[in-house]
């Protein structure tokens, strides 16, 4: 038996208890001489490791324990145990408690987990997959490694590529899936259903080489949804792995293990994906866009996004001169400290910002940076967009050029695996956490080179594709092959017109096409997975026309027609007005005599109580029903105006300025436009739905 710790007081912890439990067992004492004080995730000095370390390496303590570590390395291990940890990132860069950095193992995990991804984001560098990653070489031809970790490794589309690679280098694994994943149900409790009591769902795994056996056999289980803690503990407690129903699994070839799709989702036009990436660059484009991009990430958007634009213009100065003095402190310091330990923490550090104030890399206020940004579904605010505050931009300079303020439509969409599927249009700058829980991604209509001037993203291949589709049967040239219809479809477009489909129309049969519930339906798993595939459907003028209609309907959702509402006022007195000059404990005062704010949707009711004073009634229910992802369209609204005490303790203190009161009747207005755009959008869909 080996073990490893590295933490001083649990390691010493650790031997203690072997050693009283083996004296409990035997009725002798004996010492211990094989566990080690070593970072496991560094030790890669095994036999079959694919790293350059030495066998020499000073594993530190004493000489004894390098000692130790050597021989653990020279041994055969049949069984690993372990139960790693399940962090993924440091969540704020001003906790200055940087991650570990492994390079071996992570090298390990972009040669394998990420080299056989699909996945649009593959940064697999979790603790417990780096644990995998490590446990799998060090394992020995005929062994079992026993895991307790995140279950997402299971289903979730970033592991794909390390399904690929465990079903190749395991004979085979059972999977005991505990649930408990609240973030991908609300209705679950971490307290209540989860067996640790944490937000994350659980999974018990048993990975088996057995190197004369070939291929891979999956066996899966899962607990009811909806078992308690108590429950799978007592099941757990009192069942042997023998006795487990395991289903058993038969992966396809994309990596999915369990709720697989039988569909024609491939035979389908590609939207965009990650495998069309180089054959775009090379001209040879077999996807209806060329570009696409997340949507922007901040990393600090209490300091870059803002209600108002005076209030971010103060944040972003007061920022920005912040930096420049750390600058200067930092070329006239003598550098003996690392950066992070360096830097003034009253604004927010990433470890980008960082580098940049290493290399000099100037902050100077522009205006020509504040911009519109759609920073959650029916909310717009101003943003500074600029390379170096602005953490992430990914391709977003192409879609919206950074500092020029182009106009551009995008299609957002979230191909989410915790919430349902989403989209929405926007001639906004998208935010990447627009649909929260999961990523948004983008496609635009046009994209701007490097010369600035604009050209069409939707690709002549796709163009091709459709105008094929669309022209009658003796007329179809070679490529026109993914169809939704057995027969010709019959409109305008299939008695010649082709030169109608213009990629234009095409942006609006995709928009429209994305909304139609019968195909969200139908494609459901494929979207928590995969960029969307568009189908042909009969009438291509009509699904162009509703998509049209919806664009217009929530690209300008503040210009719609304001739904007739019944406003409702309770009377209290109004507080009199301040004078002029009138201190902070009076401004105190009056904010303490408005209205609570509240932002209450009541369903049931028909109404949204704003604050004490004020409530709206008369909200139709199927102004409910318009959902983008887990919430309404009106609700997205409401969950933004909230009054909420801002994390960044600078903003806090010092910019900590917005009053649901002070934008009360632009919410009331807002809320009155998405109603409409709510209801308008589910007659379209309803339409739709009328359709084969």
């Amino acid at each position: 038996i080996h073990c490893n710790e590295i933490a001083i007081l649990p390691y010493y912890i650790a031997n203690l208890n072997i050693e009283f439990t083996y004296a409990q067992l035997t009725r002798k004492y004996e010492e211990f001489p094989h566990i080690c004080f070593v970072d496991t995730l560094d030790n890669l000095g095994f036999e079959k490791t694919h790293s350059n370390q030495q066998r020499g390496f000073d594993f530190g303590l004493t000489a004894e324990n390098t000692d130790r570590v050597l021989k653990q390395n020279k041994r055969k291990i049949s069984v690993i145990i372990g139960n790693p940890p399940y962090n993924a990132n440091q969540m704020n860069e001003n906790d200055n408690n940087k991650n570990r950095v492994y390079a071996g193992i992570d090298k390990r995990i972009k040669d394998t987990y990420i080299a056989e991804s699909n996945a649009q984001k593959t940064k697999v560098y979790d603790m417990y997959a780096r644990f995998f990653r490590w446990a799998a070489d060090r394992i020995n031809a005929d062994g079992v490694i026993a895991f307790i970790t995140n279950r997402s490794f299971i289903d979730s589309r970033t592991f794909d590529g390390f399904r690929k690679t465990m079903a190749r280098e395991f004979n085979e694994i059972h999977i005991v899936d505990l649930g408990g994943d609240v973030r991908a149900n609300p209705k679950l409790s971490g307290t209540t259903h989860n067996v640790f009591g944490i937000q994350t769902g659980v999974a018990i795994s048993f990975w088996v080489k057995k190197h004369k056996q070939k291929g891979c056999k999956i066996f899966y289980a899962r607990r009811p949804e909806m078992e308690t803690a108590a429950d799978k503990l007592i099941w757990l407690s009192e069942s042997e792995l023998t006795g487990v129903p395991f289903e058993h699994v038969t992966p396809d070839d994309k990596g999915n293990w369990i709720n697989l799709a039988d569909n024609d989702f491939d035979s389908l036009l590609p939207l965009a994906s990650k495998e069309t990436k180089s054959a775009i660059t090379a001209g040879k484009e077999k996807a209806l866009f060329k570009l696409y991009s997340l949507g922007i990430v901040t990393n600090r958007d209490e300091w870059l996004y803002d209600t108002s634009e005076s209030s971010l213009v103060a944040k972003i100065k007061f920022f920005a001169e912040t930096y420049s003095k750390e600058m200067v402190r930092w070329s006239h310091s003598a550098k003996t400290v690392p950066i992070n330990d360096f830097v003034d923490r009253t604004i927010k550090w990433t470890s980008e910002l960082e580098a940049h104030l290493k290399r000099g890399t100037k902050i100077d206020f522009d205006t020509n940076f504040l911009t519109d940004s759609l920073y959650r579904p029916y909310v717009v605010l101003k943003t500074y967009f600029a390379r170096v505050l602005t953490h992430r931009t990914y391709q977003q300079n192409s879609i919206f050029p950074i500092g020029q303020r182009k106009q551009n439509l995008v299609i957002c969409f979230m191909a989410g695996e915790r919430q349902n599927f989403a989209v929405i249009a926007s001639h906004s700058v998208p935010n990447l956490a627009m649909f929260s829980a999961d990523p948004a991604q983008c496609v635009p209509l046009i994209r701007y080179g490097e010369d600035g001037q604009s050209v069409d993203n939707i690709t002549d291949w796709g163009l091709k594709q459709f105008q094929q589709h669309y022209t009658p049967l003796g007329k179809r040239g070679a490529g026109g092959i993914f169809s939704a219809a057995k027969n010709p479809p019959q409109s305008p477009f299939a008695k010649g017109e082709v030169k109608t489909i213009t990629k234009e129309a095409i942006f609006h049969y995709v928009y429209a096409v994305l909304h139609h519930p019968a195909y969200r339906e139908k494609y459901a798993l494929n979207l928590k997975r995969e960029f969307p595939r568009i189908p042909f459907y009969d009438d291509f003028a009509q699904w162009a026309a509703w998509g049209k209609q919806l664009m217009e309907l929530h690209v300008g959702f503040e210009q719609a027609q304001a739904f007739e509402l019944e406003r409702v006022e309770k009377t209290r007195p109004h507080p009199s007005p301040l004078p002029e000059g009138a201190g902070t404990k009076a401004k105190q005062r009056e904010r303490a005599e408005m209205p609570k704010a509240k932002l209450k949707a009541d369903k049931e009711n028909g109404c949204i109580i704003l604050d004490e004073a004020t409530t709206l009634r008369g909200i139709p229910p199927e102004a409910w029903d318009y959902k983008l992802g887990n919430r309404s369209a009106l609700e997205w609204v409401l969950d933004q105006y909230k009054e909420t005490a801002p994390r960044d303790p600078t903003i806090r203190e010092k910019f900590n300025t917005y009053r649901f009161a002070d934008y009360k009747e632009h919410v009331i207005d807002l809320l009155l436009r998405v109603t409409t755009v709510s209801v308008e959008t589910q007659r379209i869909v309803a339409a739709m739905a009328e359709r084969p």
